[in-house]
């Protein structure tokens, strides 16, 4: 470990604008300091800071960035209203992290790839800007096949981003400027020329709430398809929210994970979806849609594949208001498995 100073903070306004990093559930950013990967000079705790409420607002629900996933999961709000939510936090990680994991460090958490969280490899351009990217030669079996570039094919890891973009969440960020909002969506960035650059976070923001709309009508479903069963993270998800009346889609919202440099909201299957007949064709079409900007490498390609048929899994529980449990089969494999 390096050395660093440590500052507790109590009032939302004491936390804003300080330096370094803020230390809420620690299971991302004390494993990367271990790994001296993350290297602050200060770390200001905010776990005392009033910012676990989970509560209605303006015909949606807010949720203190402070929440746990286990908190968020097993509210009754989030079960009845987003349960495509629930079952990403609940397929996310195992129960002992859901105990201790914020929401806001949930989407704020850092790719898993072995080249930017193991310091031997001098090629990260996302830890060490200009080093180039480890992940393209090597080992890329995990990692993204959407938003990619010559600079960076890092996967964002989180399930729950995925389900948040499927429901239109925004952050609110509070500085030492003062308050805003911003889409979720476009809160994280794409790789680019800069990878190191992940989201549209400022000196001394810290997020203070995730806010959900009122959800959309019809089902909501989040399937994730895994190398195995328990504690794993996705080779490819999909969160799915449908809305058919009379047999034709009137609204459809399809966001995927496993697959994106961010959490992939997808409007091509969106609009391959909206005003068709609700059917497996349609959903096939959907599922292309969706892919047709996809750039494997040779190690991830059966990630096209497979997630194609994730897509139309997702859809068809969707469309048949199955409670999905978000944790696939199990039985995944590079051929594209049982999706």
């Amino acid at each position: 470990m390096r050395p660093f100073a440590y500052v507790r903070a109590h009032e939302v306004g004491e936390a804003a604008g300080q330096p370094g990093r803020f230390l809420a559930g620690g299971t991302t950013l004390i494993d990367l300091m271990k790994l001296d990967v993350e290297r602050p000079a200060q770390v200001t705790d905010i776990t005392a800071l009033p910012l676990a409420d989970i509560a209605e607002h303006g015909g949606g629900v807010r949720i203190g960035a402070l929440a746990s996933m286990a908190q968020v999961a097993d509210h009754p709000l989030i079960a009845a209203r987003y349960p495509a939510l629930r079952n990403a936090l609940l397929a996310g990680a195992s129960q002992q992290i859901r105990n201790m994991a914020s929401m806001g460090g949930n989407v704020m958490q850092r790719t898993r790839c072995p080249y930017f969280r193991d310091t031997s490899f001098t090629a990260c351009n996302k830890r060490e800007p200009g080093s180039g990217c480890g992940a393209i030669a090597g080992n890329h079996r995990k990692q993204a096949i959407l938003g990619t570039s010559d600079a960076c094919v890092a996967l964002h890891p989180s399930d729950a981003s995925v389900a948040l973009v499927a429901y239109d969440a925004t952050l609110t960020l509070r500085g030492p400027d003062g308050e805003r909002e911003v889409a979720l969506q476009d809160f994280n960035l794409l790789p680019g020329q800069t990878p190191h650059l992940e989201h549209d976070l400022r000196e001394g923001e810290l997020i203070t709430a995730l806010n959900l709309p009122a959800p959309p009508a019809g089902n909501g479903v989040y399937l994730k398809v895994r190398d195995r069963e328990s504690y794993e993270f996705a080779l490819s998800s999909c969160a799915a929210l449908l809305d058919v009346q009379g047999g034709v889609i009137r609204a459809a919202r399809v966001a995927l994970g496993g697959v994106g440099t961010k959490p992939w909201r997808s409007p091509e299957a969106e609009a391959a979806l909206t005003g068709q007949p609700a059917t497996r064709e349609t959903f096939e079409a959907a599922a292309r849609a969706a892919l047709a900007g996809a750039t494997p490498l040779e190690h991830n390609a059966f990630k096209v594949t497979l997630t194609a048929k994730v897509i139309v899994r997702a859809l068809l529980a969707a469309l048949a208001g199955e409670p999905a449990d978000g944790h696939g089969d199990g039985q995944s494999t590079d051929q594209g498995g049982t999706a």
